[in-house]
């Protein structure tokens, strides 16, 4: 058994293979580290170019594109490994980035996942949406991370160098224990892509166990390599999956007031579409919604399966206010300005 794969889910990508894969092969020297692409039934010449370039890489074929949650899933099940980094095929790892990330696992045991600093590759200072220097979450599910609000992205300037403990790592680069990954049942499937992370990590912590953030591991990520921002269907996926990601992971006496806040701001998200033109995303968010009510007898037992094993629902890395009020009405740009004591 390795100590640890280096796991890489594509689907049709190529190109991106062959920009990044050099890098990863160079820079994942730690020994007894293996690299695998588990592939999604892709239809370019993705398998062939790995197998014709990279002799060191191990293929894991998937028998059809299960999108990133159950991909990821069923990659897995075949590679044994005692950590798991799964990587974004649009990222550029840099020397020594997996060293950083073994350091911080190691330290404790109740540590469960790592995050690296996360920077953008298309302009280098600067943090990158998908996880910057880790994941944060407020009371009312809206997720944001140190170093980006929204669409507002901090220079790095050192401002996040201390490792600490986050709530969610990205699924751009989450560095696991393996044995925790299956514990979970690893990824949920239903998500298809987007939050699914975050659903993992909150489940785990939920279990007792430590998400964490260290600067000692640094990387670059493309981003919106898979669907872009505007995108309707991602805009479906972002706010479907973030009703799911509530209701499995609330505890009881929290989750009707968070539901009806819910309700009033993604009301307000719609109208925002409708007064911007984007009349395709603001369909999206009415989509988003039926289809959770009208399936949420089939979370309701993966809800009560979480239940049964969690045993902490107080988690400080929650923060206590709306990151969506601050935002946008009281202005705050920073996550250095967010009170999280209040």
């Amino acid at each position: 058994m390795d100590k640890i794969a280096v796991v890489i889910l594509n689907w049709n990508g190529k190109k991106l293979l062959e920009e990044f894969l050099p890098i990863v092969v160079k820079y994942s020297d730690i020994p007894n580290t293996t690299i695998y692409v588990a592939d999604n039934a892709s239809s370019d010449d993705s398998v062939n170019y790995i197998k014709n370039n990279f002799p060191t890489v191990k293929l894991v074929i998937n028998d059809k594109n299960y999108g990133f949650a159950e991909g990821y899933n069923q990659a897995l099940q075949h590679i044994k490994a005692e950590y798991y980094a799964i990587i974004n095929s649009d990222i550029e790892v840099t020397d020594g980035w997996l060293n950083g990330l073994v350091k911080s696992i190691e330290q404790d045991n109740k540590i469960a996942a790592v995050q690296p600093k996360i920077r953008a590759y298309k302009d280098k200072e600067y943090f990158e949406y998908a996880g910057a220097a880790g994941g944060m979450i407020d009371r009312f599910g809206f997720t944001f991370c140190r170093g980006r609000l929204f669409n507002v992205f901090e220079k790095d300037e050192n401002q996040y160098n201390e490792p600490t403990d986050i709530f969610w790592a990205t699924g751009a680069c989450i560095f696991i224990k393996a044995d925790l990954f299956h514990e979970v049942k690893g990824f949920d499937a239903d998500f298809f892509a987007h939050m699914e992370e975050i659903d993992l990590c909150w489940r785990l912590k939920n279990r007792g166990y430590r998400i964490v953030y260290t600067p000692d591991s640094m990387i670059y990520h493309v981003g919106g390599a898979t669907l872009d921002e505007s995108n309707p269907f991602k805009t479906y996926l972002n706010f479907r999956n973030n009703l799911f990601l509530l209701y499995k992971n609330l505890p009881k006496n929290k989750i009707k007031r968070v539901f009806l806040t819910r309700l009033l701001l993604d009301g307000i998200a719609g109208a925002k579409f409708i007064l911007s033109f984007e009349f395709k995303n603001f369909t999206a968010v009415l989509k988003a919604h039926y289809y959770f009510y009208t399936n949420i007898k089939k979370f309701k037992p993966k809800r009560e399966e979480n239940i049964k094993h969690n045993i902490n629902y107080n988690h400080p890395e929650i923060y206590k206010g709306s990151i969506v009020y601050d935002f946008f009405v009281k202005g705050i740009k920073k996550f250095s300005d967010i009170n999280f004591k209040n």
